[in-house]
C-alpha cells in the first residue's frame, strides 16, 4: 500500500502478498517452487535438446563425406577431360560418382535437419507440458486471491460484511472460539463479536484489519 493511498481507498492497490506472515510465507513459498520446478524442466528439456542434437552427428559425417566426394570427383573429372580423343567418355564416370557425391551431401543435410526439428519440438514439450500444469493449478488461485484482497481493500471497514462472511466461510472450530452462539451475537448487533468475526474473515485473506476500525453501523434483528 503506498502512502498516498486515502483511508477510504485503504489496500484498494493491486496486492500481490499477504499482509499476515504466515500467509505470506505460504504465498512466497507457493511462488518459490513454482519457479523452481519451471527452471527444472526448462534445464531438462536443454539436455535433452543437447541429447537428440547428438544424433545428427551420423547426419555431419555423411554431409562431409559427399562433399568431399563431389569435389574429388570434379577434379579428377577436368584432369581426365584433357585427355585427346577419349576425354569425353572418360568424365562421364566420374560426373556419375560426383552426382552421387551430391545425394549423400544431400542426405547428410536432410537428416540434420529432421534431428533439428525433432529435438526442437521435443524440448518445447518436455517443457510447455509440466509447466503449463503447473501454472494451470498455481494461476487462477493466485489470481483470484489477488482480486479478493483487493476488493477486501477497498471494503475494509463494512464489518458486517466480513463478519457475515465469517459465518459462512470459516470453519465451526473457528466460529466456536469466538463463544457459544456468534451467529445469534451478530443477528443481536453484539459490536464485540461482529468485530472478531470481521477480524477472523479479513485475518484468513492474509490481511491485517484496521488499526481502530469503524463501529458496525448496523445492527440486525
Amino acid at each position: 500500500m503506498t502512502a498516498g493511498c486515502a483511508r477510504a481507498t485503504r489496500m484498494s492497490c493491486m496486492r500481490l502478498y499477504a499482509q499476515t506472515s504466515s500467509r505470506r510465507a505460504r504465498q512466497a513459498l507457493g511462488d518459490l517452487t513454482l519457479l523452481v520446478w519451471c527452471i527444472a524442466w526448462i534445464l531438462i528439456a536443454r539436455f535433452l535438446h543437447g541429447l537428440v542434437s547428438d544424433l545428427a552427428g551420423p547426419g555431419r559425417l555423411l554431409e562431409d563425406a559427399g562433399r568431399d566426394l563431389t569435389g574429388s570427383m570434379s577434379e579428377v573429372s577436368a584432369a581426365v577431360g584433357d585427355v585427346p580423343v577419349a576425354g569425353d567418355a572418360l568424365e562421364a564416370p566420374f560426373d556419375l560418382a560426383g552426382g552421387v557425391g551430391d545425394g549423400l551431401r544431400e542426405a547428410g543435410l536432410a537428416q540434420q535437419d529432421i534431428v533439428a526439428t525433432l529435438a526442437f519440438w521435443l524440448a518445447v514439450v518436455i517443457a510447455i507440458l509440466p509447466i503449463g500444469w503447473a501454472l494451470f493449478r498455481w494461476l487462477p488461485a493466485r489470481v483470484r486471491w489477488i482480486r479478493e484482497a483487493a476488493a477486501a481493500g477497498r471494503m475494509i471497514d463494512d464489518v458486517e460484511l466480513f463478519a457475515l462472511r465469517a459465518l459462512a466461510n470459516r470453519s465451526l472450530s473457528e466460529l466456536a472460539s469466538l463463544g457459544q452462539a456468534p451467529a445469534a451475537a451478530l443477528w443481536s448487533g453484539d459490536n464485540t463479536i461482529i468485530l472478531a468475526l470481521a477480524r477472523l474473515e479479513i485475518a484468513a485473506l492474509g490481511l491485517r484489519p484496521p488499526v481502530q476500525p469503524a463501529e458496525p453501523s448496523t445492527t440486525f434483528s
